[in-house]
């Protein structure tokens, strides 16, 4: 990734870069850190699976296009105009893509970068201590 800071790829800059308090810094052994919300994303409520395509979340942007098809096709072969007259995979996935973004970083390898963003994560359950 590009360095938007214009500190000559200064990792130590990175690693004390000030979060919000509801944000997440993790790292994995490359030394490539990654920065996210923890809780409920608005950004897959309105944009839907491009949160997931812009991160490199092809696994949840592959699982927000599946389910946003099988409930569509529900309410095709049902006849449930109520449906498909709301963006119910979007609502759904707002109140969990953070999460899943999450776990599938800690499956790879990715940890906490500093103590903070370990008890963010511990205390939203996200991560098990």
């Amino acid at each position: 990734m590009q360095n938007p800071f214009g500190n000559q790829n200064n990792q130590d800059f990175l690693k004390n870069l000030p979060t919000p308090p509801n944000y997440a810094k993790v790292t994995n052994d490359e030394g490539d850190i990654r920065i996210a919300k923890v809780g409920i994303s608005w950004t897959t409520f309105w944009f839907g699976p491009l949160p997931a395509l812009l991160r490199g979340d092809y696994y949840n942007f592959a699982l927000i296009i599946v389910t946003a098809a099988n409930i569509f096709l529900v309410g095709m072969v049902f006849h449930l105009p109520w449906l498909l007259g709301f963006p119910w995979s979007s609502l759904l996935f707002t109140l969990i893509y953070n999460q899943m973004y999450f776990r599938r970083l800690f499956s790879k390898g990715w940890r906490p970068a500093d103590q903070a963003s370990r008890e963010l994560l511990i205390r939203s359950k996200y991560l098990k201590e």
